[in-house]
């Protein structure tokens, strides 16, 4: 088939890259236009964009996908399919029936579950055991599309969001490449999805991200490995702002009152609603992360001092 690819941020590479070694005609990408980063504030093509650009692939870059131009220009290509993976723009009607099989968008998450941009945060923020990747049908709703074929993954103890999609992103990538054989080969069967199940995963907030240290430790632990790496999970410490690693609850400690800091030899302890935790990595404003022993020993972090 003749494909399109749309997708945006680096997540969607391994897709990119499966799609394009796949048996079927990579002839263009959709992303969202250049934007600025960096300290410069200089406008850089997104990771999608400069996959293509590298490999002399035709770029798509409008800033809403129902402008005339990109319509007159998705038709004039004439794909079969665009797969989609972490795009960012809501496509229209009229763009998702240029295709004949459609838009089928990756999405990582088991639908119904974690419709919306952070599936992933989500399911570890709330302590989901197990989740996975779908490939639907796109319509005009939230990621309530038929769905093609699901497959599943263990989110582990320790894994922080940016673990789990970065799996997902390799192991989601083949699941895509096989709708889209089976949709060519007219074996593709979509299913509706279920009624019942269906949760929300808007986008993680700043404030989200900032740990509350009158949470158990268990809920510590999950918001900071949620927030790992985007949006970054950070506390306040004299009243200035510091990043955090991911932590270990310790049932051992002594016990501390929530954000209550304990510095011994060989760790650096945080006072929760129930047990404390064992800091990873701290990094305060200006400074390059570093162990917690290592930035207590730097802020000379005194007793019953405390995160806020």
């Amino acid at each position: 088939m003749r494909v399109i690819f749309a997708g945006t941020p680096a997540v969607a590479v391994p897709a990119l890259a499966a799609v394009a070694d796949s048996r079927h005609e990579l002839v263009a990408v959709v992303t969202r236009p250049d934007a600025p980063a960096g300290r410069g504030r200089g406008l850089v093509r997104s990771p999608v964009g400069a996959w293509a650009d590298e490999r002399g692939v035709e770029v798509l870059t409008p800033a809403r996908p129902r402008e005339p131009e990109f319509l007159d220009r998705l038709r004039e290509l004439a794909p079969d399919c665009v797969p989609v993976v972490a795009y960012g723009a809501l496509v229209p009607p009229v763009a998702l029936e240029i295709p004949r099989h459609g838009w089928v968008n990756l999405h990582f998450s088991l639908l119904p579950a974690w419709r919306g941009a952070a599936p992933v945060q989500h399911a570890v923020l709330h302590g989901d055991e197990l989740t996975g990747a779908s490939v639907f049908q796109l319509e005009e709703g939230l990621d309530t599309g038929p769905v093609y074929g699901t497959l599943t993954d263990e989110i582990r103890p320790g894994d922080t969001s940016g673990d789990l999609l970065e799996r997902l992103a390799h192991s989601g990538a083949g699941l895509l490449v096989a709708v889209l054989d089976a949709l060519e080969d007219g074996t593709a069967r979509a299913e509706p999805q279920p009624a019942d199940g269906v949760s929300l995963a808007p986008k993680l907030t700043v404030e989200d991200a900032r740990v509350r240290w009158g949470d158990p430790a268990f809920a510590v632990d999950r918001r900071i490995r949620a927030c790992t790496p985007a949006p970054g999970p950070w506390t306040t410490f004299r009243d200035e702002r510091v990043k955090l690693g991911p932590v270990t609850p310790a049932p051992d400690a002594p016990d501390l009152k929530p954000g209550e800091l304990l510095v011994e030899k060989a760790r650096v302890l945080a006072g929760t609603a129930t047990v404390p935790v064992r800091l990873g990595e701290v990094r305060a404003a200006g400074k390059r992360a570093m162990p917690a022993t290592d930035w207590a020993r730097g802020a000379r972090v005194g007793a019953g001092e405390e995160f806020a």
